[in-house]
C-alpha cells in the first residue's frame, strides 16, 4: 500500500508539473487531472492507511483523556 500510494502520488506530481512545463493543448487537463488525483485518490489512500490500526478513542477529548492529560501536567512541572 506504502508503494502504491508513492507511484500515485509521483504520477500526480509529475502530471501537474508536466501541465505546467509543456504546450499543448490539454496541459490545463494534465494539471486538473494531478489535482483530482491527489485530492480524490492519493489523500484519502494516504489517510486510510495511516489510521487503519489506530484506536479513535485515543485521540478523542473524554474526561478520562483530560485526566489523564492534567496528570502528566503536574508531573512534568514537578
Amino acid at each position: 500500500m506504502k508503494y502504491l500510494i508513492l507511484v500515485l502520488t509521483i504520477a500526480a506530481f509529475t502530471s501537474i508539473i508536466l501541465g505546467f512545463t509543456l504546450d499543448v493543448d490539454y496541459s490545463k487537463k494534465l494539471i486538473g487531472f494531478g489535482v483530482l488525483g491527489l485530492f480524490l485518490v492519493v489523500f484519502p489512500l494516504f489517510s486510510y492507511y495511516r489510521w487503519k490500526d489506530k484506536d479513535l478513542k485515543d485521540y478523542m477529548l473524554t474526561k478520562e483523556n483530560l485526566d489523564k492529560m492534567r496528570k502528566n501536567q503536574k508531573r512534568e512541572k514537578h
